[in-house]
C-alpha cells in the first residue's frame, strides 16, 4: 500500500478515535481537502572548501537525493519547492525528474505561510530547505514552535506535514541512507 495511503489512514484513524462523535468527525473530515506536505533538508554537501556558500552535493549527498526519490515514489506528487541554492536544487531534482515535476524556487523568509496552503491546496508537496529554514518552515504550518534546528550532519530527518481543514498534524521520521561515501 502506498506511503501516503498508510499516513491518511492512520491520522483519520487517531482522528475518529480521539472524537467523542464518531460519525460527525468522519463526515467533517471525507468533505475536507487533505494537504500533505514533505519537508526535508538537503542532503550532503561537498564541505571541501569551506569558503565556498553554494556547495553541490558529495557522492554520498547524490546517493541520499536517489535515496528520497525512492522514498517518495509512492507519493504522487504535485509540486516541489526548493530554495536557489545548489545542494537544494541537486537534493530535489531526482524527485523530480521522477515524476515530471518543474521545481519552484522559494524564499523561506519571504513566505507567506497562509497562502502557501492555499496554493498547495489537496495537494502533495515535497519542500527542501536547510538545517535552520526546514525545522522553522514546518513550525510555521503548525502554528507553533516544536522543533528546533537541525543538526548541521542530519540530512536524513523527514517532517511530513498533514493539513485537514484547520487541523494540522506533523510527523517527523528519520531515514538512515547507505549510500557511497
Amino acid at each position: 500500500m502506498k506511503t501516503n495511503h498508510l499516513l491518511i489512514f492512520a491520522f483519520f484513524l487517531i482522528t475518529l478515535i480521539a472524537c467523542k462523535d464518531e460519525n460527525k468527525a468522519s463526515e467533517t473530515i471525507e468533505s475536507q481537502e487533505v494537504s500533505t506536505f514533505y519537508f526535508i533538508r538537503h542532503a550532503e554537501k561537498d564541505r571541501s572548501n569551506s569558503d565556498d556558500i553554494d556547495p553541490e552535493l558529495n557522492q554520498k549527498g547524490l546517493g541520499r537525493a536517489m535515496h528520497w526519490a525512492e522514498i517518495l515514489n509512492d507519493v504522487s506528487l504535485d509540486a516541489i519547492y526548493t530554495t536557489d541554492y545548489e545542494r537544494t536544487s541537486m537534493t530535489a531534482a531526482p524527485s523530480a525528474v521522477k515524476q515530471d515535476i518543474t521545481v519552484q524556487y522559494y524564499s523561506p523568509g519571504e513566505v507567506d505561510i497562509a497562502q502557501f496552503k492555499a496554493d498547495n491546496l489537496g495537494k502533495d508537496v515535497l519542500v527542501v530547505g536547510h538545517s535552520n529554514t526546514t525545522p522553522d518552515f514546518v513550525n510555521k504550518m503548525l502554528g507553533e514552535e516544536r522543533f528546533g534546528s537541525m543538526d548541521d550532519r542530519d540530512n536524513g530527518s523527514l517532517f511530513i506535514v498533514q493539513v485537514v481543514g484547520n487541523q494540522t498534524s506533523c510527523t517527523k521520521l528519520n531515514f538512515n541512507c547507505n549510500c557511497p561515501d
